[in-house]
């Protein structure tokens, strides 16, 4: 049996997203800054676009900039209101220890230059208070970035709580909603979120294309140099193919979220509940505050990747944290700083399920999933010492 669970790491196109982008790519080619009808053709089809992603986020067609992706979006509402406060004087930032390494990178380029980040703890269950972020704030405070969802342990932010605050405060706030789109519902008015970014291929569209939201008067400056495109804040000619998939895949997963949400988070609990029966396991983030398709243990004893690369041998498709940081040997940012030791955080597993999984599939992964822990145990030496009493177990 093949089973796809990591959709975290990115999602298989949808067939609605596929047809709606076809034409774009043959008869319909034109660049939206030409004058000609073939041109004027695509520069409609992006507005289209504009207007569906806006509705699906609760926001103005006007407010919408199209970008390459998440990082991206990321990237230019960190800088755009670190330039802001700049200008104002305030030099300070407040984020929270478990964000996305294109949040977490981007402020530690900002201290680089200057900029003071507060990256504030996150107890075990991985979810932030908005009193913690009040206390926080200063008055040279220019921004609050937090995450909608965490891409590794699923756990969901009191957003329009933190972002209430924020606005009291006047201080600009931006969510990576990148995990969160199209799986749970966001309104970026009820949420009290300044900017916000989301990222194509995490909700059944295509990659290397996003989105930023960016509350009208709150200001954006320009990454890169170029033409007039996207208001003149994001030079280039759009991706009209990526764009057009994009919006048709939000559409889709928000029209059918309230059906498909509660059929993932049944067989994402199914899962939780039976991984949590192998011995000295540990469900990573709130059991219930997360994301409907995300599980994330930690087993004593062994090393993540080895249980990624033997449910590979099986069929099943996983990951052992973040795709962006695979390349590293360093134990997950957001393990350690939700109190997990290094040791027990080098051995966690984190699959992601979608709508395309099924009852069947999650039997085989618990069907598989003690048996690989139970072998790569069987060879770890340090297992051996925990069972012969050498040294104490951390997860009880």
């Amino acid at each position: 049996m093949k089973v796809y669970a990591d959709n975290a790491a990115t999602t298989r196109v949808s067939r609605t997203a596929l047809h709606a982008m076809l034409p774009y790519f043959d008869e319909l080619y034109g660049n939206p800054s030409s004058l000609h009808s073939v041109g004027q053709r695509a520069a409609e089809a992006l507005y289209e676009a504009r207007e569906t992603i806006a509705k699906c986020l609760g926001a103005e067609p006007r407010e919408i900039y199209f970008t390459s992706g998440g990082s991206e979006s990321d990237n230019q509402a960190i800088i755009s209101a670190a330039e802001a406060g700049q200008r104002k004087n305030k030099k300070h930032i407040i984020s929270t220890a478990i964000e996305h390494h294109a949040v977490m990178n981007t402020l530690k380029k900002l201290e680089r230059q200057g900029f003071e980040v507060t990256f504030l703890d996150v107890p075990e269950n991985g979810i932030i208070t908005p009193e913690a972020v009040a206390e926080a704030i200063r008055p040279d405070t220019a921004l609050v970035t937090v995450m909608y969802a965490n891409n590794e342990i699923g756990t969901i932010q009191p957003i329009a709580e933190i972002g209430a605050i924020c606005r009291e405060r006047g201080v600009i706030f931006h969510s990576d909603a990148v995990q969160a789109a199209g799986h749970i519902d966001i309104n970026v008015v009820r949420d009290n979120v300044d900017m916000l970014s989301i990222s194509s291929h995490k909700f059944r569209g295509p990659k290397g294309v996003g989105a930023l939201y960016v509350r009208r008067g709150v200001p954006l400056s320009r990454l890169i140099e170029g033409g007039e495109q996207e208001r003149g804040r994001r030079p280039g000619t759009e991706n009209i193919p990526g764009i057009v998939g994009m919006a048709a895949a939000l559409y889709e997963s928000c029209e059918y979220m309230n059906v498909v949400a509660p059929k993932i988070a049944a067989m994402r609990d199914r899962l939780i509940e039976g991984l949590s029966k192998i011995p000295h396991s540990i469900l990573n983030g709130d059991p219930k505050r997360r994301l409907p398709g995300n599980v994330n243990f930690c087993f004593e004893g062994i090393e993540g990747e080895a249980i990624v690369l033997l449910l590979d041998e099986y069929g099943i498709q996983a990951s052992s944290g973040s795709a962006c940081a695979s390349g590293s040997l360093d134990p997950s940012h957001v393990l350690i700083a939700i109190g997990r030791p290094h040791e027990i955080a080098h051995g966690s597993l984190r699959l992601t399920l979608s709508e395309e999984n099924t009852q069947e599939e999650v039997d085989y992964i618990l069907e598989k999933v003690p048996q690989v822990v139970e072998h790569l145990r069987n060879m770890s030496p340090v297992w051996r010492d925990l069972v012969e009493g050498k040294r104490e177990y951390v997860i009880q």
